[in-house]
């Protein structure tokens, strides 16, 4: 039962980290929407750092924002190869909670790697593939209306008919910052992970206190705390657990050590999946010092989160396309550090 409590409490660390993340991220998005668009086109080598570096932001939204610009003919494929590289979807949150020293440097390898990789996929293809896929000729920007994210005459009209939705969200916050100050969520963390996560936690609580209902209701209750928070903490819940049943068992351990040729392939081949959550077993190994870094960093290439979902929508030839690329990309480089590390 302690074995349980704590894999539960090291569950709510992460996923309350992740999702505090995740709501600031929602915000500044809104508040920052569509102002990068028109710089992403200027130049091809322009193209691949800038997409590299939306796939590279913490979270799916940089991904998505590519592939839209990629489906409206406004980037090139080596473009969207270097974005799907660099991002790791909601699990970069994860990493930064887990191994935050190590997932900076990371990050920065899945850019450079995705970069160099997009740019030398263009030169390769360019022959035979137009650079620009034949879709809208321009991206369409509808007019929106300016978004108020502290309507300071109405925060005590929204308190006074309070919804159900900022409620929970406000006591969700107010018992994970309690936990964190009583010690009880991160006690085994490092004194300034604990303090990043009060104040990002504080901030949080702020804008869940402020925003108006609309962008409260869509942005961080539909799509943060529905969509994200309760599939977080399972996967989290679950790659803890089968971890700590692989460091109890020697043999277990020993055969990862022994077959890093096989677990570097299945990794790989799990990378494949469109979907947050599943690569989230090979980065809880490595955080437990079961792994090598050579399979983290060339699972982290293959997989892309939720980023490569809409593509569906656009292609699903290229779809599988770069999918098929970025897990040549991801063995050759897994191969290549297994020899040298």
């Amino acid at each position: 039962m302690p074995v349980i409590i704590n894999i539960l409490k090291h569950a709510l660390m992460v996923t309350g980290f992740v999702t505090v993340m995740m709501l600031v991220v929602e915000y500044i998005n809104v508040l920052t929407q569509g102002s990068w668009q028109k710089k992403l086109t200027r130049h091809k080598w322009s193209q691949y750092l800038l997409a590299g570096l939306l796939g590279a932001t913490p979270g799916c939204l940089g991904s998505f924002a590519v592939v839209g610009l990629y489906g409206h003919g406004m980037l090139t494929h080596g473009a969207l190869i270097a974005a799907m590289i660099a991002t790791m979807g909601d699990e970069s949150f994860v990493m930064l909670a887990m191994i935050p020293q190590q997932a900076f440097l990371i990050m920065a390898a899945l850019f450079v790697i995705g970069v160099i990789a997009g740019a030398f996929s263009d030169f390769l293809a360019r022959r035979w593939i137009p650079l620009v896929p034949s879709a809208c000729k321009e991206l369409k920007v509808h007019p929106q209306l300016r978004c108020n994210c502290f309507p300071n005459k109405e925060v005590m009209r929204q308190w006074r008919n309070c919804s159900a939705a900022r409620g929970i969200l406000t006591a969700i916050l107010s018992l994970f910052i309690l936990g964190l100050l009583m010690g009880q969520l991160g006690a085994g963390s490092q004194a300034w992970i604990r303090i990043t996560a009060i104040g990002l936690s504080g901030i949080a609580l702020f804008m869940v206190v402020t925003v108006p209902d609309h962008f409260l209701e869509e942005h961080l209750w539909k799509h943060v705390l529905r969509q994200h928070a309760l599939r977080i903490f399972l996967w989290t819940f679950g790659a803890l657990a089968v971890v700590h049943l692989v460091s109890e068992n020697l043999m277990i351990t020993e055969a990862l050590a022994e077959n890093s040729w096989f677990v570097l392939f299945a990794a790989c081949l799990v990378g494949l999946i469109p979907e947050s959550g599943p690569h989230l077993i090979f980065l809880t190994l490595y955080a437990e010092g079961a792994l090598p870094l050579a399979i983290l960093l060339a699972s982290s290439i293959v997989q892309d989160g939720h980023g490569m979902l809409p593509m569906l929508a656009y292609s699903r030839k290229a779809f599988f396309a770069i999918k098929g690329v970025n897990f040549a990309i991801g063995i050759l480089v897994g191969i290549a550090l297994l020899f040298l590390l």
